[in-house]
């Protein structure tokens, strides 16, 4: 099974993540996390690359090709190998992430976005995303307080962008799980981790009980 988790900046995805992965672990299933960008050696230099603060004025489109290469090398070294084996893959943003932030946010037509992506994920297309939603500035507030409590180097470009550009990628999830509500679980991400991990198992059990056999 293939899982995806997406938010605006400090919407708590990490976090999440590493609570279901417990909640799993405790139902006999051991997931695979990973992230985008940055889930192999040749993406955490991408990583590296787009998201430094301080780096290369990096154009919308260059931007949106550096992450499809991501995306390519993560498929094919990574998701696409554990989920041929039949193991369930917790992804830290994916394809959604480059809708919302590229196309709802640079505005790179989405028929662009999907013709890069469509590339790229080979196919591949998660079981069950799960959006996490919360207003930017309360995002932008978290992400500055884990800044701050994880020293230099934290903060990405990403950060750095305008209030407005954040309003326009998180209308952009929202829109983009209106299209799509049966792949999409949005959750209110002012709850607690716990409590979310445990609404996502759930939901997980529910859709997908032969995962649990």
């Amino acid at each position: 099974m293939f899982i995806t988790f997406e938010g605006i900046e400090g919407s708590g995805k990490s976090t999440l993540v590493s609570q279901l992965a417990l909640l799993l672990k405790n139902k006999g299933i051991d997931p695979l996390i990973t992230r985008e960008p940055g889930g192999t050696a040749l993406g955490r230099e991408l990583r590296a690359i787009l998201l430094n603060p301080a780096g290369a004025d990096i154009q919308p489109l260059s931007e949106l090709l550096l992450y499809a290469a991501d995306r390519a090398q993560h498929i094919r070294e990574v998701i696409g190998p554990a989920l041929d084996e039949g193991k369930t893959v917790l992804c830290d943003r994916f394809s959604d992430a480059t809708a919302a932030y590229q196309g709802y946010g640079r505005g790179i037509p989405l028929e662009t976005i999907r013709s890069a992506d469509g590339l790229a994920r080979e196919g591949r297309i998660p079981d069950l995303t799960v959006l996490l939603d919360l207003p930017p500035d309360e995002g932008l507030e978290r992400a500055r307080s884990r800044n701050a409590r994880d020293g230099a180097g934290a903060e990405t470009r990403m950060d750095d962008e305008q209030p407005e550009f954040h309003r326009k990628v998180r209308e952009g999830y929202l829109d983009l799980a209106r299209q799509q509500p049966d792949r999409f679980l949005i959750l209110d991400a002012s709850n607690r981790p716990e409590h979310m991990a445990s609404r996502v198992l759930t939901v997980f059990m529910e859709r997908f009980p032969h995962a649990f056999r």
